[in-house]
């Protein structure tokens, strides 16, 4: 955002005050040219004969940011069958499209496949069953590398104690599965984790798949997921993209020389494209000092952002009603019934009740997470792209609250 006259502007011009005036607060509000300039330095990073990024929708899934994806280039990295469908109700065709569920069971797998989609299996059990029932869909396996990686453990993914993937101990038991079904392997994946700043690590796992990537003769791809560290203090640590891109890139090539062909790179990147689009809008609702805390309590809560509350994730918090004036040490907190806090000893501009608030950084995993709890109503979401604003979810109402709910004759 821009401090124009006193007042904070988005890009395209638009204040935040105009915004609010339209659309209420709360309101998530994501920059489409900022979700093109992380695509964009991404894939330049890279010098490789072919290199696909597919954005992992599960950090932001409206179909308006699809669509902005799609027109980039990308494909989409899904983690369920609803996914899927948004991605091709937002005009990705199948095969750009990778399935990549965790401990769901066959079922949902065959309603995958009969979309068209790629397949990508993470257990053996699965691998078994889809084996001998599909024995002609080319697959992808998600290997577990044993790599510890990322600064929170619940979003630790590539370690020996995670659910996720195959061990990279059971390739044998791979291979018989491979050789009793006649199965194609068309990719190995793997995913450590998030917010890892080290390309040492992302390497590290290469080396793994290059490994196992000579005893699968029909390999296409090998998917290195992603968990690059984006900066959510505002301090500049990030992960280096672009030393990723040439050490990477450098080592693929010894590769694909080595083996005498070119497979393609894949990286499913979704906090690193659309993170910094998002800002969050809330209003102050009360400012309440007590014996020891000065509290700002907005008009949202955990139901809306539950990432500091699940994660401990830190937002940078900014009281954009003001522009100058004294700061003052605040306690940000929601208005759910329940501990429910964003940031403690915040130092913000001083607050008034009716100043609005600008969490940063709340594109991924933000209105995503969202739910109904204490039945409060999910917020409109709002795109800012090339000079223009457009309403992209409508704020929900009560009618959308009780949509489902039936209320059958016992009483």
């Amino acid at each position: 955002m821009l401090v124009k006259e006193g007042k904070y502007y988005f890009q395209n011009g638009v204040s935040v005050d105009e915004l609010i005036e339209r659309f209420g607060c709360p309101l998530y509000v994501y920059d489409g040219n900022i979700i093109e300039r992380q695509y964009k330095r991404l894939f330049d990073a890279f010098d490789l004969p072919s290199l696909k990024i597919n954005y992992a929708c599960k950090a932001l899934s409206n179909v308006t940011i699809l669509k902005i994806l799609k027109k980039l280039g990308a494909g989409l990295d899904t983690v369920s069958v609803q996914e899927v469908q948004l991605g091709l109700k937002a005009g990705f065709y199948p095969e750009e499209i990778m399935y990549t569920p965790n401990c769901v069971g066959l079922e949902e797998i065959r309603k995958a496949v009969n979309l068209g989609v790629r397949i990508n299996i993470d257990n053996l059990s699965i691998l078994e069953q889809f084996g001998q029932e599909f024995p002609s869909k080319p697959v992808c396996i998600r290997i577990n590398p044993h790599i510890m990686a990322g600064r929170n453990s619940k979003i630790s993914t590539g370690h020996i104690d995670s659910k996720f993937g195959i061990s990279m101990h059971q390739i044998p038991h791979i291979k018989r599965i491979i050789e009793a079904t006649g199965l194609k392997v068309e990719g190995l994946h793997m995913h450590t984790g998030s917010e890892i700043l080290d390309a040492e690590v992302f390497l590290q796992g290469a080396e793994i798949l290059l490994g196992l990537a000579k005893d699968f003769s029909e390999l296409e791809f090998i998917d290195l997921g992603s968990g690059f560290k984006v900066s959510y203090k505002n301090d500049g640590i990030e992960t280096d993209i672009e030393e990723l891109g040439q050490v990477l890139s450098k080592r693929f090539k010894s590769f694909f020389k080595e083996i005498g062909k070119e497979l393609t790179v894949v990286f499913e990147p979704g906090k690193y494209i659309v993170s910094e689009s998002g800002i969050f809008l809330a209003k102050t609702n009360v400012v309440k000092q007590t014996t020891s805390n000065v509290f700002v309590g907005v008009d949202t809560g955990l139901n809306h952002l539950i990432r500091p509350m699940l994660y401990e994730a830190y937002h940078e918090i900014k009281n954009v009603s003001k522009t100058e004036g004294r700061s003052r040490i605040y306690t940000v907190v929601g208005y759910i019934c329940e501990t429910d806090t964003f940031g403690v000893n915040r130092k913000l501009l001083e607050v008034s009740e009716g100043d609005v608030l600008a969490f940063h950084n709340a594109g991924a995993y933000c209105f995503q997470m969202a739910s109904n709890y204490n039945s409060r109503y999910r917020p409109a979401e709002v795109l800012v792209y090339n000079n223009q604003t457009y309403l992209i979810r409508k704020r929900e109402t009560f009618s959308d609250l009780i949509h489902n709910q039936l209320e059958p004759e016992i009483f």
